[in-house]
């Protein structure tokens, strides 16, 4: 927040997930706190004893599949040596009264993002980007293949301590699942809902604000303005088929979401060409983030529409986007207690500051 901007304080609901709601108090970002410097990253490009580096593929399982698919590989596919579910569980579904159990099968893998020990992914080439995207795509394809009990495919990257990351060389994880995760089936079910009446899909609508819509609200009793939304005012980067949008009610201080321009509810449906302006976007979001945070940590995932037959009506209504949401605090009793997430820095703010980063 600027020295000059007032001091916000309210609470705000998430579009698609009403259920979610977000405190925005930028005056509690001025409480006293210890200043931390940056986590600091291992930027070597090679280490002998790392699993993932290239000349140790024998450290970690069989390769499952590569690109290029030779030696010389620039992304890696393994399976986890530690995955949260497995498919050689034979149990079946477990009720003791109350308590319900569904066995754990799926799929767990891990994507070596790079061969490169440390690169951080917005000093990947585009090209490179590029790749790793589609390798997310072809992995998730062949999941959704493999099994058709599977309900979800999840792509998700963490990066740095504070976002989970156990090994330091850049990687990513693929989960097949046989449930809907939560969060996804309550994004598809709102947005089934919001297409019902209004015969428009929420997520376009909310690019469309982005890029159309301002406003003025007045203080009845002075005049004065109490908020004024400029075009524009949310959008991050934009490129000619994707756009980075800064979320009205931000979970994360720092989250951006990306999402493609034109409808699309389908992520394993985007085409080469959808592919590099998204690697564009995606590193050029990425960029700004690391300026303005100074070595950002992260989690990001990618929603796409399940492959169930329970939302096989949803084509129209859900649009697939990657969530980046940046580590820079620790949930505290509050937010932990109230499932109210509260963030110290208005969204307007933020992605004023990341828009003005210089590339």
């Amino acid at each position: 927040m600027s020295d000059d901007s007032p001091a916000i304080r309210e609470i705000r609901i998430n579009p698609v997930v009403p259920s979610e709601s977000v405190l925005v108090s930028t005056a509690r970002g001025m409480r006293p706190r210890k200043a931390e410097d940056p986590a600091p990253r291992d930027t070597r490009k090679h280490v002998d004893r790392c699993p993932f580096c290239t000349g140790n593929e024998a450290m970690t399982p069989p390769t499952i599949a590569a690109w290029p698919a030779k030696k010389d590989w620039r992304v890696r596919a393994v399976e986890n040596l530690y995955p949260v579910l497995g498919d050689n569980s034979t149990a079946s579904n477990l009720v003791f009264g109350l308590q319900q159990a569904i066995d754990g099968y799926g799929r767990h893998e891990v994507l070596v993002d790079h061969c490169e020990h440390g690169i951080a992914l917005h000093e990947m080439s585009q090209e490179h980007v590029s790749l790793l995207i589609g390798a997310y795509q072809e992995r998730m394809a062949a999941l959704y293949a493999a099994d058709p009990r599977i309900q979800y495919v999840l792509v998700f990257k963490n990066f740095g301590p504070a976002a989970g990351a156990s090994i330091p060389h850049t990687h990513s994880q693929v989960i097949a699942m046989p449930v809907v995760p939560e969060n996804v089936h309550n994004e598809v079910t709102n947005s089934r809902s919001y297409y019902e009446k209004h015969r428009q899909c929420i997520f376009c609508s909310l690019i469309d604000e982005a890029l159309t819509f301002e406003a003025k609200i007045y203080d009845r009793a002075s005049g004065a303005v109490r908020r004024q939304i400029s075009v524009g005012q949310y959008v991050v980067e934009r490129g000619e088929k994707f756009i980075a949008i800064k979320p009205f009610a931000s979970r994360y201080e720092w989250e951006v979401h990306i999402l493609p321009l034109e409808h699309r509810h389908d992520f394993l449906l985007l085409t080469p060409e959808e592919a590099e302006d998204f690697a564009r976007v995606l590193r050029h979001t990425m960029a700004r983030l690391d300026a303005v945070i100074g070595g950002a940590q992260y989690n990001f995932f990618l929603h796409s529409l399940p492959h169930s037959p329970e939302f096989s009506n949803c084509k129209n209504s859900y649009h697939w986007h990657l969530e980046i949401c940046p580590r820079t605090s620790i949930p505290t009793g509050f937010e932990l207690g109230s499932g109210l997430y509260v963030s110290t820095i208005s969204p307007e703010d933020a992605a004023r500051q990341l828009r003005e980063v210089s590339l």
